[in-house]
């Protein structure tokens, strides 16, 4: 590096000065981002993962039920069915343990609600595009959020 580049940068340093701390503000504004974000992902999530499926819903007994023709059907099985229903059998199995512990959806929901209008105007997020990922009507109407927004 030359010398005019070294006195070029020297300069361009000096211009920017010092760092200055985040103010309380700022930081009470990042954490409330961070807050809102969380309460929006959070509810998002579980909306994704309680989506209605087609068909029979399941319950624990008919998935108990079904362990049990696994474990009879597996002993006469060809080697290809074996792996097949072995597989069955771990899905049930972890279906089973996962169905008692539910997500809060109710205490998320509230969470969304609170949040929602302040997260969808600082972030440009219209009501067509909540409607769009599943969100409910009710849901946007209680949280401020209108068709027009």
């Amino acid at each position: 590096m030359n010398a005019k580049n070294k006195r070029t940068m020297l300069v361009i340093v000096a211009k920017r000065g010092p760092k200055s701390p985040m103010t309380d503000e700022h930081k009470a504004a990042l954490a409330m981002g961070r807050r809102e974000g969380k309460a929006v992902r959070d509810y998002l999530e579980a909306l994704q993962a309680h989506k209605p499926k087609r068909g029979r819903k399941r319950t624990p007994e008919s998935i108990r039920k079904r362990l049990h023709e696994i474990d009879l059907e597996i002993v006469d099985a060809e080697p290809v069915r074996q792996l097949r229903l072995t597989q069955d059998r771990l899905d049930l199995q972890a279906e089973l343990a996962t169905a008692g512990a539910g997500v809060n959806l109710p205490r998320l929901e509230a969470e969304f609600v609170e949040v929602a209008k302040k997260y969808a105007d600082r972030n440009r997020i219209s009501y067509q595009a909540w409607r769009q990922i599943g969100v409910d009507a009710a849901i946007l109407k209680k949280a401020g959020i209108h068709r027009g927004d």
